[in-house]
């Protein structure tokens, strides 16, 4: 494919949903540009450094085919390439990092070759090209219709136009969205709108966005010292009380989001009767040194948690001097957890500090060992022809209604509880219970715009339900119904909508989806009517729950 070519599909963000639209668009012979902001693919999962946030059935057939070849991938890579020991070689379900939030716990740069290597013979011919730090910034609108995208080289300040019958929204931010004058909402809608118990009982709220995090990568070095220099916003984050949890912002005390209930993780904790401990430590651990050999000798864990939240300031809806001052500022939140570990929390044996914390660069692929980009929980949302609510998928709002919502429309399944971090207007956490659900079509359809298509947060989901729908599973799910929906839509010569309304295009669609890629549209009955706490929702170990709060 050369400049000025015009491909079948333009996808801007290669995160998770972006890089699944490709890959299904190309599978089924489409020519795709494929542009990304930074210099990693991948998104939450790699560039944000979120270990993946699944289920307690994903280990099953309940996710597509190529997102299980995705996870087999990250563990072969392992068993290729790392020295290991033999128990952890031979375990099937291997998770390189045993943490407690999921069941494949990794370095992010793993992901980031595992991505590279699917994505190889489709940019070896030629069928997708890959932009890196490109970012888009004009969408050609006419009438109902995109005509071009235009996306910039961060490296050369070039520009590119392409015009392309599809264009896939794939960015962290949906950024197409504000470009293209495509409708959208941000923040938090009204209670009068949604109807959602847990919605806004006022007006609309658009500055109501959840808290943004920087992550990073830190190990323990004891008898070393890694102090950093103390962080310009150290003083005012160590005083800081934020009432969404007790006591400071620099403390191990939280609040369980599911009960309101003050609780406290320590740190570290002495493993009994092999099962991992529940420490702050070891729920996102992604190297975990019992596992290795040779030069590996030491854990590795990302730090994502309710201390470096970030909630002072939105992202959007704000002008530019804001959002930079929010990235910033969450940047040094993160730094002023690390050097209050390092130098100030109480440990067991009287002292204070762990100056043998280091930040661990290699691990996330930056200078400092900060993630590459923040942890982006929501962004802009079309507005779409169907929305999904807390009443489609919430257990308390199902009750008797025997589980969640059916869609005839469905295109891809997910579970996870709608689980809201403190936001921007200085609410706590939302968080409750939900059944097992499906990804209506309907959603993923803007209520004007014909060929712009969302693949991210950017679905026709509500400020409450995106709590549940912007997991990693999810958004790789609905980039593969995108990607399919393109191809599909070109071969029929027929519109999205068409296809949603049409029980022959329909019917098509979903068998193309489930017959050619393996994804599932349903859950089984036993499952579906279950609330997700029922299940082993968090594995460690000892097959124990533990709360939400990715």
């Amino acid at each position: 494919m050369t400049p000025g070519h015009s491909p079948d599909v333009v996808v801007a963000g290669g995160g998770l949903g972006g890089v699944a639209a490709a890959l299904t668009a190309a599978a089924l012979g489409r020519t795709v540009v494929l542009t990304e902001e930074l210099d990693w693919l991948g998104g939450q999962l790699t560039a944000q450094a979120v270990p993946p946030d699944e289920n307690a059935w994903i280990e099953g057939p309940h996710s597509s085919a190529s997102y299980q070849r995705l996870r087999a991938g990250i563990r072969d890579y392992y068993r290729r390439n790392y020295p290991m020991t033999a128990a952890a070689r031979d375990d099937v379900l291997l998770n390189p990092g045993r943490g407690l939030v999921s069941g494949l716990c990794h370095e992010p740069p793993v992901a980031v070759a595992v991505l590279s290597e699917m994505l190889a013979p489709y940019v070896s011919s030629g069928r997708i090209r890959v932009l890196m730090r490109h970012v888009p910034v004009a969408v050609e609108i006419e009438g109902d219709e995109v005509r071009s995208v235009t996306v910039r080289s961060l490296e050369t300040g070039v520009e590119q136009t392409f015009d392309a019958p599809y264009v896939v929204d794939a960015t962290e931010l949906g950024d197409l969205l504000e470009l293209g004058g495509v409708e959208h909402v941000i923040g938090a809608e009204s209670q009068d709108e949604t109807d959602e118990p847990h919605a806004l009982p006022g007006p609309a709220n658009p500055l109501d966005q959840q808290a943004i995090t920087w992550c990073c990568a830190i190990e323990h070095r004891p008898g070393e010292d890694h102090t950093l220099d103390k962080p310009a916003s150290y003083d005012f984050w160590l005083a800081h009380e934020s009432g969404v949890w007790p006591g400071a912002q620099l403390s191990l005390a939280d609040v369980d989001p599911g009960t309101l209930i003050a609780r406290e993780l320590p740190l570290f904790g002495e493993v009994a009767d092999s099962k991992i401990p529940r420490t702050r430590w070891c729920y996102r651990r992604i190297r975990s040194a019992d596992q290795f050999t040779g030069v590996l000798t030491t854990d590795v864990s990302l730090m994502n948690w309710p201390q470096n939240d970030y909630w002072l300031k939105p992202l959007l809806g704000v002008d530019q001097e804001t959002r930079q001052d929010a990235l910033e500022a969450s940047r040094d939140l993160t730094r002023s957890l690390v050097y209050w570990l390092q130098t100030a929390v109480a440990r067991p044996d009287g002292g204070t500090g762990y100056p043998g914390l280091r930040l661990c660069p290699e691990a996330v692929g930056t200078d400092d060992g900060l993630a590459k980009a923040p942890y982006i929980r929501e962004g802009r949302r079309i507005r779409a022809e169907f929305t999904v609510t807390e009443n489609h998928v919430a257990v308390v709002a199902r009750a008797g209604l025997g589980g969640p919502e059916q869609f005839g429309d469905s295109v891809g399944i997910g579970a996870y509880r709608i689980d809201l971090h403190p936001s921007t207007s200085g609410r706590t956490y939302v968080d409750m219970d939900t059944h097992p659900f499906q990804i209506p079509l309907g959603a993923m359809l803007p209520r004007r715009v014909r060929n712009l298509l969302p693949a991210n947060k950017n679905i026709g989901s509500t400020h409450i339900t995106n709590g549940c729908y912007r997991l990693h599973p999810v958004e790789w799910a609905i980039g593969e119904a995108v990607g399919a929906l393109t191809s599909f839509c070109l071969s029929e010569k027929a519109l999205p909508t068409q296809v949603r309304s049409d029980p022959r295009l329909l019917a098509d669609y979903q068998r193309l989806l489930s017959g050619t890629f393996g994804v599932p549209l349903e859950w089984p009955e036993e499952i579906r009517t279950r609330p997700l706490a029922d299940a082993a929702y968090r594995l460690d170990a000892a097959s124990t729950p533990l709360p939400a709060g990715a």
